[in-house]
């Protein structure tokens, strides 16, 4: 992960006075939403106090996909603009050790969603205060990113065809990256993510008669050591794919062979065409090696998300913008596409627009229980969605 220099004294974010002299009461915001965090689709509270603001800041407030919310504050004629933000925590259980840490059993904000519904909504205030754009926009509120089903159903339940927007944008922090400083990727920027359950059946019996049984362990083993040799062996040494074997499950007792072999994986890829060939890869390895050893594998595959493919044009805007913002060297240079996956994939299937990365600072990595999200980040990001939003409704487009 490439790590740049802190920014220079001269070059800090400039950060409108306006959104500075705010930004208290939205770290304060941030720290009641950490405190209480809600899993996918159960954001309930959240949903409420989100909404809650926005009414009061002006804004039109529709519900969608059970928690998610969408706002609208019109202001003249002219293009539509979507940003988005989740909403949704971790069965994860917290151990920062902060005064504010989470104080439901098991939950925690661990990817930082609780900063980046912060950032939108300090965003949200400054517009409503300030209105200097033309035209709509368009504030989405996404439950469910963690499970990856929260975009596909806002989009099903008609978030396009009853809240059109001509472009959508999103971002995410990133530990590791100087904090307040953005990435842009063009293209590829995330990976597609698939899950695939594979049940080796054998037959069980006493451990000390296996000539009498089908080891589904041994098979088991097996088809972990084939599914090694995908990346290395099915796939173009320039591309990208990752296989993993996250899970495996078997047996109870050091004299028993079991019945069967329960494994879990998760396949990732940028390409589209590289995606469908890693799934029937790990089908045809599976059933192969699992019939060497007289099992079967009983194979579910279970379709993620595709990969985030950036428009060129919509991030080129977004890159402009930070640079007339805050400076070139706001810009992380070089950032490159990361492996991990995001549903915001989803709404760039149906709109053009760009996934934005901001770096957090050092920090533990992203679903750790001492993952922290840097508060310093909330006032740059929350202006980059301002300047932003000021750019593209008054027609100002960069290509």
């Amino acid at each position: 992960m490439t790590v740049t220099a802190p920014l220079a004294a001269g070059a800090e974010p400039a950060v409108p006075s306006a959104i500075a002299a705010q930004i208290g009461d939205f770290v304060a915001l941030r720290r009641q939403i950490h405190a209480q965090p809600e899993l996918a689709f159960h954001e309930r509270q959240t949903a409420e106090l989100v909404a809650g603001l926005l009414s009061q800041w002006g804004f039109r407030v529709s519900r969608l996909a059970g928690t998610g919310l969408v706002a609208t504050l019109e202001n003249g004629s002219g293009p539509r603009l979507g940003i988005r933000a989740d909403i949704d925590a971790l069965p994860i259980t917290e151990a920062t050790g902060l005064d504010y840490a989470s104080r439901v059993p098991g939950v925690m904000h661990a990817c930082g969603h609780d900063g980046h519904t912060a950032i939108l909504l300090a965003a949200a205030r400054h517009l409503s205060q300030t209105r200097r754009f033309r035209g709509t926009l368009r504030l989405i509120f996404q439950p469910a990113e963690e499970i990856g089903a929260g975009a596909q159903r806002m989009i099903d339940e008609g978030l396009f065809r009853d809240h059109p927007v001509d472009a959508i944008f999103g971002l995410h922090n990133w530990p590791g990256e100087p904090a307040g400083r953005f990435g842009f990727v063009e293209g590829g920027a995330m990976a597609a993510i698939d899950r695939v359950e594979i049940r080796i059946a054998g037959r069980g019996g006493h451990g000390a008669e296996p000539h009498l049984a089908v080891d589904p362990i041994v098979a088991a083993a097996q088809v972990v050591g084939a599914l090694q040799g995908i990346v290395s062996r099915n796939v173009d040494p320039l591309q990208m794919a990752v296989v993993t074997v996250g899970s495996i499950h078997g047996g109870s007792a050091s004299n028993i062979i079991p019945d069967h072999v329960d494994l879990s994986l998760s396949l990732r890829s940028y390409d589209a065409d590289l995606r469908i060939r890693l799934r029937d890869r790990v089908e045809e390895l599976a059933q192969l090696s699992a019939a060497a050893h007289g099992a079967r594998a009983h194979i579910r595959q279970i379709p993620g998300f595709p990969s985030v493919i950036n428009d060129g044009t919509q991030t080129r805007l977004i890159r402009q913008v930070a640079q007339d913002s805050f400076g070139a060297d706001a810009v992380i240079p070089g950032f490159r596409p990361r492996t991990a996956s995001e549903d915001f994939a989803h709404y760039l299937h149906h709109r053009p627009g760009s996934f934005v990365f901001v770096g957090n600072g050092d920090s533990a990595p992203l679903h750790s229980p001492e993952y922290r999200f840097n508060d310093d980040i909330i006032a740059p990001a929350a202006a980059l969605w301002v300047a932003l939003a000021e750019r593209f409704l008054t027609g100002e487009t960069d290509d």
